[in-house]
């Protein structure tokens, strides 16, 4: 009887055990807990942005006064080319575009100025000079010299690969990728930007867009627009100005 009594006896955890399991439990139990609100906030969807009425009304006006504008300028008759010298222009935008008309939507994508404070170069015809009339409240624009071209392509030069943004500090990868339009290194690509030549379209595209910067406190206006750089529009050669505020 006793030797039975011996093998039915339960064997005791010992405490410290008895202590690490609880607090395993609760680990485990508090990272479950935190993966199902993490879960529920996935499949949430975004969240619901409220809108006041204010704004509603203000992006009504900002729409209709593009369309208004923009159908002015059609009867107008179309704006002169600028002189056969200058054929670069670089256009950064320097004003919020919310609540735009469509039309100008589409222009500011064409011109891959999605971001404020975003720059890109553009070959002066009469689609771009159109375009830049749509775009007048919103862009500032003008005729970029070579040195401006060439800080800009070397500080900030960048192009996409997959959906990595890669600095052009490398003559092989320019050469590899830009090789068979004759160009094999950064100073036959600031060269081929700056004169518009014929591969000045694939140089161009081969380019994102420059992202610019500006400071934090920098002073604003009412209309929220940077007091230093001044209003949108055509600057002509102050363009090269604003490029060495924001670069």
């Amino acid at each position: 009887m006793a030797e039975s009594e011996s093998k039915k006896a339960i064997k005791l955890v010992p405490e410290y055990l008895l202590k690490k399991r609880k607090a395993y439990q609760a680990i485990k139990a508090t990272q479950a807990k935190l993966a199902l609100l993490e879960k529920r906030k996935v499949s949430r969807g975004k969240a619901i942005k409220f809108k006041r009425l204010e704004d509603f009304l203000k992006d009504s006006h900002r729409k209709h006064r593009d369309d208004t504008r923009i159908h002015r300028s059609h009867l107008r008759p179309p704006p002169p080319l600028p002189p056969a010298t200058n054929r670069l222009a670089f256009a950064v935008r320097i004003r919020e575009i919310k609540g735009v008309s469509p039309k100008v939507m589409k222009v500011i994508q064409m011109m891959r100025l999605r971001k404020i404070f975003s720059g890109a170069f553009l070959k002066i015809n009469k689609t771009s000079m159109a375009m830049m009339k749509m775009v007048e409240p919103y862009v500032a624009w003008g005729f970029p010299n070579l040195k401006s071209v060439r800080e800009l392509i070397l500080k900030r030069g960048q192009t996409r690969i997959g959906k990595r943004r890669v600095p052009l500090t490398d003559n092989a990868f320019i050469e590899q990728h830009m090789g068979k339009h004759g160009i094999i290194c950064l100073e036959d690509l600031i060269h081929e930007i700056y004169a518009v030549g014929k591969g000045f379209r694939a140089a161009n595209n081969f380019l994102l867009p420059f992202r610019l910067s500006v400071a934090r406190h920098a002073a604003r206006d009412k209309a929220g627009l940077l007091k230093d750089l001044g209003n949108p529009g055509f600057r002509g050669t102050d363009i090269n100005s604003i490029i060495r505020k924001l670069n």
